[in-house]
């Protein structure tokens, strides 16, 4: 995981131990992806304490070798239907600006889902101690069940 997320090239690097400790903590809101004996990529969430019927996604990445086959939005169907037994109804991320795959990605769950994608301000670069770019909110709610899937969806 900690490699994929250096390889990345966007997302905010974690030390290795805390992809480490993230599996083992937040196991039911995580999702690693194997394709053959490789990692191919993870997503990791976990339910928010002030609203726990909302999952919040920190990172979806997918090894190089793997993209372009829709593992990302898969990945994000599978943490849906984990914590759907819990209550989940709304799944919250925030996404810089900048970075349409993402954006591309969520909003393909969202029509997946038969559900609203809302985005507002969260943070702004002034909220950074570091020069972070803007992060905005985006939320898919409510996470319906898929009504169908096609073909071109499970590329």
């Amino acid at each position: 995981m900690w490699r994929i997320a250096v390889d990345s090239k966007v997302l905010d690097v974690n030390s290795s131990y805390a992809y480490i400790l993230w599996c083992r903590d937040f196991r039911a809101t995580s999702v690693v992806a194997e394709i053959g004996s490789e990692i191919a990529g993870f997503v990791t969430g976990y339910l928010r304490p002030e609203a726990p019927g909302t999952v919040f996604v920190w990172q979806v990445a997918v090894d190089h070798a793997f993209r372009g086959r829709g593992l990302g939005v898969a990945m994000l169907e599978q943490l849906v239907e984990n914590v759907a037994e819990h209550g989940v109804s709304i799944l919250e991320t925030t996404i810089s600006p900048d970075n349409e795959a993402s954006q591309a990605m969520f909003a393909a769950l969202a029509r997946r889902r038969g559900a609203e994608l809302t985005r507002e301000s969260l943070f702004e670069p002034q909220d950074f101690p570091d020069g972070h770019e803007s992060e905005d909110l985006y939320r898919i709610a409510p996470l319906h069940e898929v009504a169908h899937t096609t073909r071109e969806d499970h590329r």
